[in-house]
């Protein structure tokens, strides 16, 4: 007997669930909600009208808006065509865009009415044939497919198909597309499921981007995998999240601690009931420990996972779970159940437990290398493993814990340092909201250690007495040279620090 050729697609998942639980609810958003059955429906009335438009199996369409019903239905709707989505960052304008939507090759794009005259202000110089919106506008695709009738599809995806180009974040190059198959984030979504304990009952609030490989592929898709309710925002509004986790009795939130740092320090937190909460997940960027401490001492009964990878492994490759935060609070745990690692130094040897090295990844999860990119793919997949880039320790129990992105690390005087550690410490003053620690030119040190900092409101310091703290804390050659005060530190809307721009400015 030979396997349904969609059982191990992105939009198998959905049809899953829609045979398992078709009267339960999957999606709520801005006051409307799916079934299972209805978003399933909808799914393949949209996958019709994207292919009648003249698109044909492994065209790109690129996705560029914010959270929303239509996103969703938009992604799967590609899925279930044989298409290949493109997630552009809804803060993207101008070259940055134009960049994206013409190295993908994108024949459509989807996107929001309030996006719309972005896209114009590039769309000459690109090779687009068709603009959908999204939704709240006549046509968007939530309007083509809420109702009618359900077309019997001509062109369906295969597991090895390409269900996306996931973009790198691009903060050290230009970004890259990651192409991920239907297999790959399939694995994903089982890792995910294991190592976060995902259930039915859980009651999730998405609020981080789904442009983003972490809020699509670690909680929005998992989470229908298994049946869930998918309660949806369009973006991480603190106050908003707060009353909706007391409102909707919201039991599971995944935040970027750019999000997390300023939700612990807010001062709805004490004013709102949060005992529903059980399940508290962060990943994207790093999570200073001593916000980490507060949240968990607040709330002594909430389970943290912290969630460690990259796009290219789709994107999760460890877990540190609630067991785990006490004794390793800097760890970013164990490898997920479809992830193999190693540690190596630069000549590719494996380094012995504790010794800092490259973590490197095998795993039905990778990508298929980069898209139109022969070089990046050559350089990234040697051996047989993906080379991370993510300078890390493992202990006997197979623990990881980062020590920098290799890039990020600071020759000072011809002395190695990690600007993670640095950070650390500066984070333990109370006045710090937020910091980032690079290496800039300097003809003495090679490279002067400087701190990027974010006071707290209401914050005051200088930067004598900031490095008197710090220097009480670590060693000399790694406190700072000079400390730079800003108003906010420069980020993706992925949360993740553009440390070249602050290299190149100094600030």
């Amino acid at each position: 007997m030979s396997m349904d050729p969609r059982t191990n697609t992105v939009d198998g998942v959905l049809r899953r669930s829609a045979a398992k639980f078709p009267d339960r609810t999957a999606l709520t958003f801005d006051g409307r909600s799916w079934t299972y059955r209805e978003l399933d429906a909808a799914v393949t009335r949209a996958a019709g009208h994207l292919l009648s438009l003249g698109l044909e199996h492994g065209d790109r369409v690129a996705a560029y808006g914010t959270n929303s019903d239509g996103y969703v239905i938009g992604f799967l709707g590609c899925a279930r065509a044989g298409l290949v989505q493109v997630p552009v960052n809804y803060a993207l304008k101008g070259e940055e865009l134009r960049y994206l939507v013409a190295q993908s090759g994108a024949r459509a794009v989807l996107v929001d009415p309030g996006l719309s005259g972005t896209l114009d202000s590039v769309r000459p110089d690109l090779a687009v044939e068709h603009v959908l919106a999204l939704r709240d506008a006549d046509g968007s695709l939530v309007e083509v497919s809420a109702g009618g009738e359900v077309p019997e599809l001509r062109q369906q995806a295969a597991s090895t198909d390409l269900a996306q180009l996931l973009y790198t974040s691009g903060t050290t190059s230009k970004p890259k597309g990651a192409m991920m198959t239907h297999g790959a984030l399939v694995h994903e979504y089982v890792s995910s499921v294991i190592a976060l304990g995902l259930s039915a009952d859980d009651n999730p609030l998405i609020c981080m981007p789904l442009y983003h490989s972490a809020g699509m592929h670690v909680f929005m898709m998992p989470y229908l995998s298994v049946g869930a309710t998918v309660n949806l925002m369009a973006a991480p509004d603190i106050p908003e999240i707060l009353r909706r986790i007391e409102a909707d009795r919201i039991g599971s939130l995944f935040l970027a601690p750019t999000v997390w740092v300023p939700l612990a320090n807010h001062p709805d937190l004490d004013t709102r009931d949060l005992s529903s909460l059980k399940k508290a997940q962060y990943g994207a960027s790093i999570m200073p420990v001593t916000v980490l401490n507060r949240l968990r001492e607040k709330y002594p009964d909430l389970g943290f996972y912290n969630c460690f990878g990259q796009s290219e492994i789709g994107p999760l490759a460890t877990v540190l779970g609630p067991e785990d935060h006490q004794d390793r609070p800097s760890s970013c745990g164990r490898a997920v159940f479809f992830v193999e690692t190693r540690v190596v130094d630069a000549e590719g040897n494996d380094v012995p437990d504790g010794v800092a090295g490259e973590v490197l990844y095998r795993s039905p999860q990778l990508c298929q290398g980069y898209w139109e990119n022969p070089e990046a793919t050559a350089e990234a997949f040697r051996d047989g493993w993906f080379h991370s880039g993510d300078l890390v320790t493992r202990d006997a129990e197979g623990f990881i814990t980062v020590v920098d992105r290799i890039k990020d690390v600071i020759n000072t005087g011809g002395i190695l340092v990690a600007s993670r550690e640095v950070e650390d410490a500066i984070y333990t003053h109370p006045a710090v909201a937020e910091v980032a620690v690079v290496g800039t030119p300097d003809e003495k040190w090679i490279e002067a250690i400087t701190a990027v900092v974010v006071l707290r409101e209401g914050g005051q310091l200088t930067s004598e007495s900031l490095i008197a703290h710090v220097k009480e804390r670590i060693a000399p050659f790694k406190v700072p040279k000079q400390v730079v005060f800003v108003e906010e530190l420069p980020r993706n809307q992925s949360g993740k620090l553009l440390k070249r721009e602050l290299r190149t400015t100094g600030a």
